[in-house]
């Protein structure tokens, strides 16, 4: 077996009280590079989906199309009927380069959206994306302490940018079980493997609970305890074991404000990875106790932090995938950062 790469070494924030008997970890900056510039917005994209929220986008859409008209902002309005429908849409788009996409509602919604764009990448400029948060859980706009709809508009009117890390995404469509063709996706948040999404997987049958559902999944999924085997193959190096989780970040929150990665930084040019390995089920409780502590997590004696540009998971069945909140593929899945491939308005 390859040795790991070297791990991130978080410092304690002595001035936090301790929790567990933990300091809480220093968090890197959700930027790490200055604004690109500001430019004049004239014309939004708004990409619904009327579904996100409990129903909350079409309420959030209408908001945000008059405050963007009342500032002088031509606004085109694009609503998704249908899970996936974000990606043909934006496909779709005949856009100037200084067009804006704004995305009412979750992470997933700004994932199909980005999908839909730069799956043809080599044929048109890469999206100016903004949010407008309508989801349940909302990681990114949380990073971005966006508040409402208003600060969010007022965010697109202002005009300033700084540059956004994705990542492209290669996996098989379909959950186990409903394997289809190999797929290209892209990420803004999360891919999360193991029993995070066992968790999530659970957790979306009990929707009717709200964000709530996201801990009773866990606490399910913590329970049940099964065995995963995965090849993890970090910047080259590779990891043959049995695993928990990997929580592959780009953003430093997931799920329902959940602090997952202190260390991330949205344009450092790299994806952070949390591991946490083979467990017994005290030990995985006390992790995410620690979790839900401000991110104290990283000081686990079994959980390992790294950053990379490329990774790939192989697994001996095929095994769920979670990208960006949506349960979408299964292994094997290949990714590469992609580095300030995308402006943001901030």
């Amino acid at each position: 077996m390859t040795p790991s790469p070297e791990p991130v070494v978080f410092q304690s924030d002595i001035e936090s009280k301790k929790k567990g008997g933990i300091h809480r970890p220093i968090f890197s900056p959700v930027f790490s590079q200055q604004s690109i510039g500001e430019m004049k917005v004239t014309k939004v994209h708004l990409m619904v989906n009327p579904y996100s929220g409990k129903k909350k986008g079409e309420k959030v859409a209408n908001q945000a199309k008059i405050l963007l008209e009342e500032s002088g902002i031509q606004v085109e309005e694009y609503r998704s009927s249908y899970p996936g429908h974000l990606i043909e849409l934006a496909a779709n788009i005949s856009a100037a380069d200084d067009d804006v996409f704004a995305v009412v509602g979750g992470d997933g919604s700004m994932s199909e959206v980005l999908t839909g764009r730069m799956r043809d990448a080599e044929n048109r400029t890469p999206p100016i994306v903004a949010f407008i948060p309508a989801g349940t859980g909302n990681s990114h706009a949380y990073d971005l302490k966006i508040k409402g709809v208003e600060d969010a508009v007022s965010r697109i009117i202002s005009g300033k940018i700084q540059q956004l890390d994705i990542s492209r995404v290669v996996l098989t469509e379909g959950l186990p079980g409903n394997e289809k063709e190999q797929m290209t996706w892209y990420s803004h948040n999360l891919v999360t493997w193991g029993l995070g999404i066992d968790s999530n997987l659970i957790a979306e049958k009990m929707r009717f609970l709200g964000p709530i559902r996201y801990d009773v999944g866990i606490v399910i999924s913590i329970m049940l305890n099964r065995r995963r085997h995965a090849k993890l193959i970090l910047d080259g190096h590779e990891m043959d074991s049995d695993f928990t989780l990997f929580l592959i970040q780009n953003t430093q929150t997931g799920g329902s404000g959940l602090p997952l990665a202190p260390g991330a930084s949205i344009d450092d040019g790299f994806m952070d990875i949390g591991i946490l390995n083979r467990m017994r089920r005290g030990a995985i409780l006390k992790a995410f106790g620690l979790l839900k502590k401000e991110g104290r997590h990283v000081f686990h004696p079994e959980v390992a932090y790294h950053r990379f540009k490329s990774l790939r998971i192989e697994t001996p069945t095929p095994s769920a995938i979670n990208i960006d909140g949506e349960n979408i593929g299964t292994t094997p899945m290949d990714m590469t950062v992609l580095p300030s491939a995308v402006k943001l308005l901030v």
